[in-house]
């Protein structure tokens, strides 16, 4: 198994962090790109041994899941590391069996699966904003262990995160998304309502943990406040939970071009190029 350390330095004393206890940037940085090729090795185990991994990200509104996520799969191939995130159901799916929707974005062997938000949206938006009748959610309940117990026996690697964001952190990040143009399309009016039910929210978290927080599939709470370190955080727990080895990658030549005076190709004049205004 390919070791990854994992162990946090003192903060006091390392020159590693700021005085307010945060990262320094090329710190944070060299750190990312060293996980980053750690999580390249994971991904060639996966796809040499056939391995089924499910990867859950839930938490609230601003925590930075999606962060976490494009860190995450940014150096990874899209054919073994997918990201699913599903819209809201449509009439006919809203009568099937709850879970059906979600099932055929399982991966088959050799692949990843990240859900950006998943099946607990039952347990949290849907609960909170009234989206699903009190039988719906008492069944989800009773279900959810039982179908993620079916997962893990299937040869299903599942892992879940919640995030967890402060009170006073949340409000930063959404005054920042309300006055920031490139960031105002994160705000949606769910994210307003859900600001106004923040307990509301805290106790539905606390009753799906009670039920869903299984022996096979447990969660695991990030803090959140500081985004680079949860991202740092969230990478190496990941690599951790997963046993993994190097693969040996065969060196690459590249092969001879043919030859250029085998063929003419028609003047640059008859292609339209873009303007270059830079």
């Amino acid at each position: 198994m390919t070791d990854v350390d994992t162990t946090q330095p003192a903060k006091d004393d390392d020159p590693q962090y700021k005085a307010d206890g945060r990262l320094h940037k090329e710190f944070y940085e060299g750190e990312l790109s060293r996980l980053q090729n750690e999580l390249a090795k994971l991904q060639r185990w996966i796809r040499q041994e056939n391995l089924k991994v499910v990867v859950v990200f839930e938490g609230r509104d601003a925590a930075g899941k999606g962060g976490v996520i494009k860190r995450i799969t940014e150096r990874l191939s899209p054919r073994v590391c997918r990201v699913e995130a599903l819209g809201t159901p449509t009439e006919r799916e809203k009568t099937q069996w709850y879970f059906q929707r979600y099932v055929p974005y399982l991966p088959a062997a050799g692949e990843m699966v990240m859900f950006d938000r998943s099946w607990y949206n039952r347990a949290g938006v849907e609960r909170v904003m009234g989206f699903c009748t009190e039988e719906e959610y008492q069944e989800f309940l009773r279900s959810c262990p039982e179908f993620e117990r079916m997962l893990v026996r299937s040869g299903i690697i599942l892992i879940k995160y919640w995030f967890s964001v402060s009170d006073d952190e949340q409000e930063r990040r959404f005054q920042a998304r309300i006055h920031d143009p490139k960031r105002r399309w994160k705000l949606s009016d769910m994210d307003l309502e859900s600001r106004r039910r923040w307990v509301e929210y805290s106790k539905a978290k606390d009753d799906m943990f009670a039920h869903t927080d299984i022996k096979q599939a447990p969660w695991f709470v990030v803090d959140a406040d500081d985004k680079k370190k949860a991202r740092l955080n969230t990478i190496s727990h990941l690599l951790s939970s997963i046993p993994y080895e190097e693969v040996e990658v065969p060196p690459i030549s590249l092969p001879p071009r043919d030859d250029a005076f085998a063929y003419v190709r028609p003047p640059l004049a008859d292609q339209t190029f873009v303007p270059e205004a830079y």
